[in-house]
């Protein structure tokens, strides 16, 4: 993730909100992180397709696993 001087991001803020990517930056001050700045729809569209390949369907996924009869 880059990161950018407080001071530096002050200068230069409409710019950088015109530019940002989906991954954002993080803002310093004396070097130390102060804030990370990210997309608003970046934080919902990382979770699409994050657990694929994660998951392991057993059996039928529309199934409670429960037989009955409906006759009974």
């Amino acid at each position: 993730m880059k990161t950018i001087n407080a001071s530096k991001f002050k200068e230069q803020c409409l710019h950088i909100l015109g530019t940002l990517d989906s991954e954002g930056i993080i803002i310093t001050k004396h070097g130390r992180p102060m804030a990370r700045l990210v997309p608003i729809e970046t934080e919902s569209a990382l979770l699409i397709g994050s657990l694929k390949g994660k998951l392991e369907i057993k059996n039928d996924i529309l199934s409670t696993g429960i037989t009955w009869d409906a006759e009974s």
